[in-house]
């Protein structure tokens, strides 16, 4: 008897205890850094994107129309809190949907700067058949595991 009481004893200080104390200490901790002025709770954040065509990320510069020898140049604004850091790729498409041209840009870290992407580089290619073209931004931001798109079309002529 004495035996089975140490053991439930034992059992209930390395099992149940430490659940207990992770509870509370977490309570307490989550409460003062959400008491920080400019923090808040967001645990929701699926479906929070939307579909692949979203406002927080924009294309600049991107022109109706170019010749075959005027080089598409673009740049990326996001708009959203939630995407600091990230990868950027800008892919074109021909009409019949098969990839003309893709560059990826690594790293880009623009919160604290609030810049167009690429930063220190840009995007120009030069598309030398004419027709119908789609240009795809996407921004794969490697904190959150999140992906937000853009596109536009234009023409060459």
């Amino acid at each position: 008897m004495l035996n089975q009481m140490a053991t439930r004893g034992v059992l209930y200080a390395v099992f149940v205890l430490p659940v207990i104390f992770s509870v509370v200490f977490g309570s307490f901790v989550m409460g003062d850094v959400l008491q920080e002025p400019d923090r808040e709770l967001n645990m929701w954040r699926v479906g929070e994107y939307g579909d692949s065509h979203d406002q927080s990320i924009q294309l600049v510069g991107l022109a109706k129309q170019y010749s075959t020898s005027s080089p598409v140049k673009i740049q990326v604004s996001i708009t959203d809190v939630y995407f600091d850091c990230g990868e950027l790729y800008v892919t074109i498409y021909s009409s019949d949907k098969n990839v003309v041209t893709q560059s990826g840009f690594l790293d880009q870290c623009f919160a604290k700067n609030g810049a167009h992407l690429p930063l220190n580089d840009e995007f120009s290619e030069i598309i030398t058949t004419p027709g119908q073209y789609e240009l795809v931004a996407e921004m794969k931001d490697k904190a959150q595991k999140e992906t937000i798109s853009t596109s536009g079309k234009f023409t060459v002529k």
